[in-house]
């Protein structure tokens, strides 16, 4: 009988931080025969000051579906407002859901520490979600229970790090200098958020801004471009290596200093 691809679900905030922070590493899963599924649990309404909410929700969910197809990825949203994700029954139910319906060995998501409140409700509302995906008695809703929890990763931090300006060091990282076309062509399918990072965060180039992060991440691990991630191994969440091992040649371990 054949063996089930392994699936992994990348689960963030708004489109385009799955980009940021680990389309390469999607990218080199792909191309290892893995299917991925990319899901945030906003439409992103609120990155605009062009487009009403709905409109710009639209205009934001056709640049993520079609950003995940470039790596043959499916699409899912959780349907949360911006800036309203809170660690709460009903934002938990809904993020359980997609979760359930990617069917994930593993799972992807944002850094517990963020510069953004949506990032940190996402990190601990998939965390949670990822233990209730296999409760039988977690009602949500068509989708079935998971048979085990998944392995559980976070992405960096954007920036790198907290709140408090405190640097956010990966445990491990991804050589993803093969692939950074890829990465770049997924980040340019949000068009919408060039004008809205201009002006909303100071960024002139969103492009730039990429090359500049993932060559800082680079650094911390001796090569040009990399994706940095850290295992969430808390009893009883599985603490087996499978991202690592997934990425064959392309891991990297901390440069030592």
């Amino acid at each position: 009988m054949a063996t089930r691809p392994v699936r992994v679900l990348a689960f963030h905030a708004h489109p385009d931080d799955i980009e940021t922070l680990c389309a390469g590493t999607l990218a080199l899963l792909v191309a290892r025969g893995v299917e991925i599924v990319c899901a945030t649990a906003t439409a992103g309404e609120g990155g605009s000051d062009t487009t009403p909410p709905e409109e710009t929700a639209l205009i934001r969910m056709a640049e993520a579906k079609a950003s995940a197809a470039i790596i043959g990825a499916d699409y899912a949203c959780a349907g949360l407002p911006d800036l309203g994700v809170f660690n709460d029954d009903a934002c938990r139910r809904a993020v359980t859901e997609v979760v359930r319906l990617a069917r994930p060995d593993l799972v992807l998501t944002a850094s517990p520490a963020d510069y953004h409140p949506d990032h940190e409700a996402v990190s601990q509302l998939v965390r949670d979600a990822c233990f209730a995906a296999s409760v039988p008695n977690y009602r949500t809703g068509e989708a079935a229970p998971l048979p085990a929890i998944p392995h559980l990763y976070f992405m960096d931090p954007i920036g790198g790090r907290d709140r408090q300006g405190q640097k956010v060091v990966p445990d491990f990282g991804a050589d993803v200098a093969t692939v950074f076309p890829t990465k770049q062509a997924m980040l340019a399918a949000h068009v919408s958020q060039d004008e809205w990072v201009a002006r909303q965060h100071g960024i002139a180039d969103h492009q730039a801004s990429l090359e500049r992060w993932t060559r800082r991440q680079g650094r911390l691990f001796g090569v040009a471009l990399a994706e940095g991630f850290r295992q969430y191994r808390h009893h009883p969440y599985p603490a087996t290596p499978r991202l690592q091992d997934l990425l064959g040649g392309a891991l990297l371990a901390p440069v030592s200093t």
